[in-house]
């Protein structure tokens, strides 16, 4: 991974229950990634739930995407 690349963690089932929970969603309205992106983790399947963590100086910003 390329230090300039944002950090993508799959997140588990209790994790997305929580994210999903926290924001009164459901994975369907969450954007999108496709499967074939190189940058998400090799063992990600068809809908899974990818954290996106971005750096902007000092602060880390959280994306979500599901995976299609």
């Amino acid at each position: 991974m390329h230090t300039l690349q944002p950090k993508q963690i799959k997140l588990n089932s209790k994790e997305l229950k929580e994210l999903l929970d926290k924001y009164n969603i459901s994975v369907s309205q969450l954007p999108v990634v496709k499967s074939t992106d190189p940058a998400i983790p090799k063992d990600c399947v068809k809908g899974d739930v990818v954290k996106i963590e971005r750096k902007e100086g000092d602060k880390i910003n959280l994306y979500y995407r599901t995976v299609v």
